[in-house]
């Protein structure tokens, strides 16, 4: 890649604004922007996620990826791998359910890496993995 990267914007379903703000803001971190009575706008690792209040949530379907079920709907960072690890303690530490517990996919082949996955209040999945060589992200 020789362009440096852009942030993407994505907007998310919400079932509640609070639980979702404390579980963006207040577990992950992010920032927040500029607010609305039904929608929020998130600092996601330099990226921007709008989240905006819904009446109901939506199941997702998984496809089997290295022996675990990845929900087919979900979005992610890919993080330096001590960034990685931390987060990782820190949902640890704070008994969070995994969909995915934090383990090392495809391990001695191209595309090493670490992942975990989880969801917010309103059930969207999200990922977050690393790569202890980072040129392999788009390795074939």
């Amino acid at each position: 890649m020789t362009n440096p990267l852009r942030p993407f914007h994505l907007a998310l379903p919400v079932t509640d604004l609070s639980s979702a703000e404390a579980f963006y803001c207040g577990l992950l971190g992010c920032s927040k922007g500029r607010t609305a009575s039904r929608w929020i706008d998130l600092n996601f690792y330099g990226h921007q996620v709008t989240l905006h209040l819904v009446d109901t949530g939506e199941a997702a379907a998984t496809n089997p990826v290295d022996g675990d079920q990845v929900p087919a709907r979900h979005f992610g960072v890919v993080l330096e791998m001590a960034e990685w690890r931390a987060l990782s303690a820190r949902l640890e530490e704070a008994d969070c359910e995994f969909l995915i517990a934090p383990r090392i996919r495809f391990e001695g082949k191209v595309g090493e890496q670490a992942t975990l996955f989880l969801t917010d209040p309103s059930g969207n999945a999200l990922e977050f993995k690393s790569f202890a060589d980072p040129a392999q992200l788009f390795a074939t």
